[in-house]
């Protein structure tokens, strides 16, 4: 399931024309790469530091190299003055996004030493270290003229700022490495009726680079005819442990709700998925219905583990869910309940399976009579989205194609529906109607992804990498 680690290139670009004019420039620059290798580092990334180019031969040869390891992105440290006839065949030959660093040593020149030095040779060796700018333009003229897409995240060593943004830069480039090494279940059938779900597989496979495994209801039962007793125990105790089981759940429908998560589990790792969308109603009556009205607790178990299911079949959705969860946001299933306008809040939640760990307080494992809207009764969850800053996602397929749609808010307090869903109240920076129209005017599902913190600076950037458009409600 997934990956164990992505990789990421860095390579530093100089003029070698500058070596042998200004004594210890090079060793210099080196060292600063260093610093900035040292800060991309961390567990599950491979960071490739392929030194630093500073003519066209080397420029193809780290390309090469670099596009044989896969790297899912480009991290071009720009030393000093560097020549585009250098930056070309590195961009073209390796064919991953690019991302320009143009930070230079330190705030700013000490201008005072630097004009004291007596050696000029001396003297401009050290301005050149702080020399970055300079390429910036050359390069961002022939990246735009080439038409290869790029960023630039520009400060210098000790700015906080410019670490932030490479820490979402790296944690964008693997949660797109991820996905495109990702399986998703597709388990029964579309919500008839549901067009704003129905969904092109193959654009969802072109832009996220997943494998849609579509399963048949007859295997999650012949899974769950094999569940031996001491499975169903073991699975209820784990119920306990994770929800706040409510004393009106009945012991038949825990152990129907046990022996459809174990069976759930086999699946999953039978297809080595990393996410599913599910839903399945069949003839009045029919054997499956038993299983579906059961999946919620077993489902929630597997999202809040970094295993999303989505349910209605909504495979967009589960998309935007594993990209929470990558981003470790969480991600949880939700749509528009209602709009409070004496709080100017929107109620957001879904029945259905939720993230547990994105809760406020215990999640609630409650009984409910009926699922509105489709077959079967059984177990639901019932919680909270815990307050404070969220975002919303919501992968939208338009007429031009796949792209993200996002928006930062709070999860507020104040009352809600105890009605056996996840259902909270958001805040955002317009009024609840206003967003509301404003998102709904882009055209999305009408199912969301729901977050925690703030992280529409990291899904702008995933989008990038992806190569779809991003729109935020600000």
């Amino acid at each position: 399931m997934g990956i164990s680690y992505a990789s990421v290139g860095l390579v530093g670009c100089g003029l070698d024309a500058y070596w042998s004019q200004f004594a210890g420039l090079r060793d210099t620059l080196l060292d600063y790469q260093d610093v900035i290798r040292k800060h991309m580092e961390r567990p599950g990334l491979n960071v490739i530091d392929a030194g630093l180019v500073d003519d066209v031969p080397k420029s193809r040869n780290i390309a090469a190299s670099l596009k044989e390891a896969g790297i899912g992105l480009l991290v071009i440290y720009v030393a000093t003055y560097s020549l585009s006839s250098t930056l070309m065949p590195l961009v073209k030959g390796i064919g991953a996004p690019v991302l320009l660093l143009n930070v230079q040593p330190s705030e700013n020149i000490d201008y005072e030493y630097l004009n004291s030095l007596p050696d000029k040779a001396e003297m401009t060796g050290l301005w050149l270290s702080y020399c970055q700018a300079c390429s910036i333009p050359e390069f961002s003229c022939v990246l735009n003229r080439a038409g290869i897409p790029y960023r630039i995240v520009t400060g210098h060593l000790s700015d906080e700022r410019v670490w932030k943004e490479l820490d979402e830069w790296i944690c964008a480039s693997y949660a797109v490495t991820s996905l495109r090494h990702s399986n998703f279940g597709l388990l029964g059938h579309y919500y008839c009726g549901m067009m704003d779900v129905y969904t092109d597989l193959r654009a969802v496979s072109s832009v996220f680079g997943t494998h849609v495994e579509i399963i048949e209801m007859c295997e999650l039962k012949a899974l769950r005819d094999a569940v031996a007793e001491d499975e169903v125990r073991t699975k209820i105790e784990e119920f306990s442990e994770a929800f706040d089981v409510s004393p009106a759940c009945t012991s038949h429908d825990l152990e129907k709700a046990a022996m459809t998560s174990v069976a759930m589990d086999r699946m999953v790792s039978g297809h080595s998925l990393d996410a599913f969308a599910y839903y399945y109603e069949g003839h009045e009556g029919n054997e499956y219905e038993d299983i579906v009205a059961s999946m919620i607790a077993g489902c929630t178990l597997l999202t809040g583990r970094g295993m999303p299911t989505a349910g209605e079949c909504e495979v967009k959705n589960a998309h935007a869910m594993k990209i929470m969860s990558l981003l470790g946001a969480g991600g949880s299933f939700s749509e528009f309940y209602a709009m409070d306008f004496k709080d100017d809040v929107v109620l957001l939640g879904h029945d259905g399976p939720a993230h547990f760990n994105m809760a406020e307080g215990r999640v609630g494992l409650v009984p409910l009579p009926v699922f509105h809207g489709k077959p079967g009764k059984g177990l639901s969850i019932q919680m909270t989205v815990k307050y404070g800053p969220v975002t919303l996602l919501s992968v939208c397929e338009g007429k031009d194609g796949i792209f993200f749609l996002a928006a930062e808010g709070e999860s507020v307090p104040g009352p809600t529906l105890q009605i056996g869903n996840t259902n909270s109240r958001y805040r955002f920076s317009c009024h609840a109607g206003e967003f509301v129209e404003r998102w709904s005017l882009n055209g999305p599902s009408h199912h969301c992804a729901i977050g925690v913190g703030h992280i529409a600076s990291e899904l702008e950037k995933v989008a990038f990498l992806l190569g779809i458009p991003f729109v935020k409600i600000s």
